[in-house]
């Protein structure tokens, strides 16, 4: 049935970077592609075109700044949607992230594109920050995305059930929100492994972001350390592009003091938890973080705060241990924990691949998808 109603339609995906498409979202856009559909991809263009051209996706390179609002360039991005929609002319668009669906949503409208799934995929920095521009930011954000995701034929996808009460309380309608847990994960590429020997690693594969609870994972490396706890704590990823970024040099100083082990960004995060004992992600808050979703199917114990997105994946007591957010104190005790305990670790570990395999495996995630594609198309 599926199949019947995507065969011959154009399914557009508007994200901002084509990493992005290709490391959450290529397994929802093959399965469109394999019932018939016609699969067309926007975002800004970096390293992925080959690939993306390669899997029979049409590919357009979008001007989109997906952090901060510059009316120049953001008039800019409204011109190339409101182009490219009218050009390409689909029958459902899938907009993921903030500004996506916020712009994505308008110019749809606008051009009457018959079917908008909107995703938002975690609430970030526009949610958790309480600076005077954020607040005000997220005030106007959400006022139109209220009007937009209550149109006829439109849904809104929330990762859990916690952002699924937050879009309740602002006014979007129940009817309209469907909660898909996550982008996937997949079983065979991240392949469950015994712990290795030697002292404990801790590991926290993340961009580095205050708001990922960096700042805090750190503190906590540094009690341990100071308490001769047997335990290195490693961090696998890159600075981005966004206000709560940790500069570079930040992250070198606290490398070269050696509190922790920075390794910059990582091509084989598969290998990196084999070679680990722990899985940490401290984050403010998240959809639901793939990361975690990667370190339960490497069967890796998670450590990680008592937030929505993170408590979907670390169940206290069972896959892991939950601290409160933004503590140090709380959290290397939960590290210490895990580090001095290797019956604990095997046995959450086990515990968390089989919740991947249970709940968040990609063809679950895929099937849910697709029959809100379905649904939307008919």
């Amino acid at each position: 049935m599926i199949s019947q109603t995507m065969s011959g339609k154009t399914i557009l995906f508007l994200v901002t970077e084509d990493w992005y498409f290709w490391s959450h979202r290529l397994p929802v856009a093959r399965a469109a592609r394999d019932a018939g559909a016609k699969v067309v991809v926007v975002c800004r263009v970096n390293k992925h075109a080959d690939q993306i051209r390669a899997e029979g996706f049409e590919l357009w390179d979008a001007p989109i700044d997906r952090t901060g609002i510059n009316p120049l360039k953001d008039i800019t991005t409204l011109w190339f949607l409101w182009n490219t929609y009218r050009a390409v002319r689909p029958d459902l668009i899938h907009h993921v992230a903030t500004k996506p669906v916020l712009y994505g949503s308008l110019i749809a409208w606008l051009t009457g594109v018959p079917a908008i799934l909107n995703a938002m995929a975690g609430l970030g920095y526009l949610f958790i920050s309480q600076g005077m521009k954020a607040r005000l930011l997220r005030g106007i954000f959400q006022k139109l995305l209220v009007t937009l995701c209550n149109r006829k034929n439109t849904a809104l996808v929330v990762q859990n059930r916690d952002d699924q009460q937050t879009f309740l309380s602002q006014g979007v309608r129940a009817e309209q929100i469907v909660v898909i847990r996550g982008s996937g994960v997949d079983l065979d590429r991240y392949h469950a492994t015994d712990e290795p020997d030697g002292t404990p690693v801790a590991l926290c594969v993340s961009r580095m972001l205050w708001d990922k609870g960096i700042g805090e994972l750190v503190e906590a490396a540094r009690r341990l350390k100071e308490k001769n706890v047997p335990i290195k704590v490693r961090l696998v990823g890159g600075t981005d592009i966004n206000p709560s970024s940790i500069p570079q040099e930040q992250l070198d100083l606290w490398h070269e003091e050696g509190v922790i082990d920075f390794a910059g960004h990582s091509n084989d995060v598969v290998g990196e938890y084999a070679r680990a004992h722990i899985a940490v992600l401290p984050s403010y808050r998240e959809g639901l973080p793939k990361s975690l979703l990667e370190a339960a199917s490497c069967k890796r114990p998670i450590v990680s705060t008592d937030v929505p997105g993170c408590r979907e994946i670390c169940v206290d007591g069972e896959s892991g241990i939950l601290v409160p957010v933004k503590t140090s104190r709380e959290l290397a005790d939960a590290l210490e924990t895990l580090a001095l305990d290797k019956d604990l670790r095997v046995k959450m570990g086990a515990k968390a691949r089989q919740l991947a395999e249970d709940e968040f495996a990609t063809p679950h995630i895929v099937r849910q998808t697709t029959q809100v594609y379905s649904d939307l198309l008919k």
